[in-house]
C-alpha cells in the first residue's frame, strides 16, 4: 500500500499545479462545441464522425459540472493520470520484479514527457485511452480475456491511437497467447481505424489522412527523426516545446533513423520493453499522416514500454533510479508552471521553433495589440499565403477598432480560403461594424449555408434581427 502512496503522491507533485491553469490552443473547441454545451449532448456525440466519443463524453460532463472553469476539466485529467498510474504499477507487478516495477511506476507518473497530456485538457483522450488499456492489461493478466477485450473496445472510443495495443500482448514476458480474443481485437482496432477514415472524409479541414497537407511517404520520412526526438527527451529532458519544430528529411537519413530504431530494438528484444513501446508508437508515428508531425502527448501509452526499459536500467545502480525520479519530478513541476500560462507556452515555442508559423500565431492572442501585429507579421514573411495569418490579424484589428483594416484582412484570408465558412462569418463582423448591415447579414448566411453548426454566424444574424 505505501508504493501506492508513493505512486500517487509522485503524480500530484509534478502535475498537481495544473489545477491552477487554464484553457490552451484546442481546448477552446470543448467550450465552443454547441453539442458539448447542450443538456443533451450526451447523445449527439455518439455517432459516426466523432471518432472519440468517450473522451467527449468526458468534456459534456465537465462542462454540465463546471461550465467553462477550468479547474474541474483539469482535476479530472490529473484523477485519470493517478489511475492510469496505479493501474500500470498493478500490470507491472506481475510481469517484472518487484523495484523494476516501482521505478517504472514512478518514471510513468513523473516525467516530463507526459506534462502535455495531463496539463492540456486536449490531451485527455490519450489518458483515458491508457486507463482502458492498462486495465485490459490487468484483465489479460488475471486470465479475463475477454474482459480485457471489452476493455481495448473502450480505449478505443476515447483515442483510437491505442490500436497497436493487441501487438502488444503477443510481446509481454510471462502472458500466455489467446489467439481469438486477440483476433477480436484487432478487428476491434480495423473498425476504429474505418470510422476515422470515414470521419475524415466528411469532416472538413480535418487535421490528418489526406487534408494533413503531407503524404503519408513524407509523413513516415519525418516520423523516424520525430521519435528520436521523443527518445532524447526520455533520456535528457530538456528542449520541450507544445510546438516541436520538425521538417521532412532527406530520404536517406530518415532512412537512417528508421533502420537505427530497427537496430535498437533488435538488440534490446531480451527485454522486450523498448519494442512494445516502438510499437504502441506506431499508430500516430509511422504512416498515416498527421499536421502536427511531432506532438509530446503520443509518447504517453508508449511510456509502457519505454519508462520499463528505462528503469531495467536504472535498478542495477540503486542511488540513481532514486535521483532519476527526483530529477524528473522536477523538471516536470517546471515544466507544468509553463503550461499554466498561454503567453509563456507559446513564448517558448515561438524562441525554440522561430521558422514556425503556429507559435507566432497563437502568442499573438495573449500579447498586446503592438507586439501582435509584428508577431503576425514575421509570421506572414515566412508564409504569405497562410489564411490563418490574415484572419488573426484582422481580428487583433478588429478588436482595437481599425474595422476598415479589419475588413481587408479577412477578405484576403476568405481569398485565400474561400470554402471555410468562418472566412465568411469573420468578414460579416466586420462589415457590421463598419454599418454595411446588409453585406454582413449576407456574410452570416453564406457562412451558415455552408455549416449549418456554426453557432457564432448563427449568433451574429440574430443579433441583426435575422433567423
Amino acid at each position: 500500500m505505501r508504493e501506492r502512496f508513493v505512486l500517487l503522491a509522485a503524480a500530484l507533485a509534478a502535475f498537481g499545479a495544473s489545477l491552477g491553469s487554464g484553457f490552451h490552443f484546442d481546448d477552446y473547441a470543448i467550450l465552443a462545441d454547441a453539442g458539448l454545451r447542450s443538456a443533451s449532448g450526451w447523445r449527439q456525440i455518439w455517432t459516426l464522425r466523432q471518432t472519440r466519443p468517450l473522451t467527449y463524453l468526458s468534456f459534456w460532463f465537465n462542462y454540465r459540472l463546471g461550465a467553462e472553469n477550468p479547474l474541474g476539466y483539469h482535476a479530472l485529467n490529473l484523477l485519470l493520470h493517478g489511475a492510469a498510474v496505479l493501474l500500470l504499477y498493478e500490470v507491472l507487478r506481475r510481469l517484472a520484479p518487484a523495484r523494476v516495477a516501482l521505478v517504472a511506476a514512478l518514471i510513468f507518473a513523473v516525467h516530463p514527457l507526459q506534462a502535455e497530456s495531463v496539463d492540456y485538457v486536449w490531451g485527455r483522450s490519450i489518458v483515458l485511452a491508457a486507463v482502458f488499456c492498462f486495465g485490459a492489461l490487468l484483465a489479460w493478466l488475471s486470465d479475463r480475456p475477454w474482459l480485457a477485450t471489452g476493455l481495448f473496445a473502450l480505449a478505443l472510443l476515447a483515442k483510437e491511437e491505442c490500436a497497436a495495443f493487441p501487438l502488444v500482448l503477443l510481446l509481454l514476458p510471462k502472458a500466455r497467447v489467446r489467439r481469438a480474443p486477440v483476433a477480436a481485437m484487432l478487428g476491434l482496432a480495423a473498425l476504429a481505424a474505418a470510422r476515422v477514415f470515414y470521419a475524415l472524409a466528411v469532416i472538413p479541414g480535418a487535421p490528418a489522412g489526406v487534408q494533413a497537407g503531407i503524404t503519408p511517404w513524407h509523413y513516415f520520412l519525418a516520423e523516424g527523426p520525430a521519435i528520436w526526438r521523443y527518445l532524447r527527451l526520455l533520456a535528457i529532458p530538456y528542449g520541450f516545446t507544445v510546438d516541436p519544430e520538425i521538417g521532412v528529411p532527406a530520404a536517406w537519413l530518415a532512412l537512417a533513423a528508421w533502420a537505427a530504431l530497427g537496430a535498437a530494438a533488435w538488440f534490446t528484444r531480451r527485454w522486450r520493453w523498448f519494442a512494445i513501446g516502438l510499437l504502441l508508437l506506431l499508430p500516430s508515428s509511422s504512416i498515416f499522416p498527421a499536421a502536427d508531425l511531432a506532438a509530446d502527448r503520443r509518447m504517453y501509452l508508449p511510456m509502457l514500454g519505454f519508462a520499463t526499459a528505462v528503469a531495467l536500467l536504472l535498478v542495477r545502480w540503486k542511488p540513481a533510479g532514486a535521483a532519476a525520479v527526483v530529477v524528473l519530478c522536477g523538471v516536470s513541476i517546471a515544466r507544468t508552471q509553463v503550461w499554466n500560462h498561454d503567453a509563456a507556452l507559446w513564448r517558448e515555442a515561438v524562441e525554440r521553433g522561430p521558422d514556425k508559423v503556429r507559435p507566432k500565431i497563437q502568442l499573438s492572442r495573449d500579447v498586446p495589440a503592438k507586439e501582435a501585429l509584428r508577431l503576425l507579421a514575421d509570421a506572414r514573411a515566412l508564409s504569405p499565403n497562410d489564411p490563418a495569418i490574415a484572419t488573426e490579424a484582422g481580428k487583433v484589428l478588429l478588436a482595437n477598432g481599425r474595422a476598415a483594416e479589419a475588413l481587408a484582412e479577412f477578405g484576403r484570408a476568405l481569398a485565400l480560403d474561400p470554402r471555410n465558412p468562418e472566412n465568411y462569418n469573420n468578414r460579416g463582423v466586420a462589415l457590421a461594424a463598419l454599418g454595411q448591415t446588409d453585406a454582413a447579414r449576407a456574410d452570416f448566411l453564406r457562412a451558415l449555408a455552408m455549416d449549418g453548426g456554426l453557432e457564432e454566424a448563427r449568433e451574429n444574424l440574430r443579433k441583426m434581427g435575422g433567423r
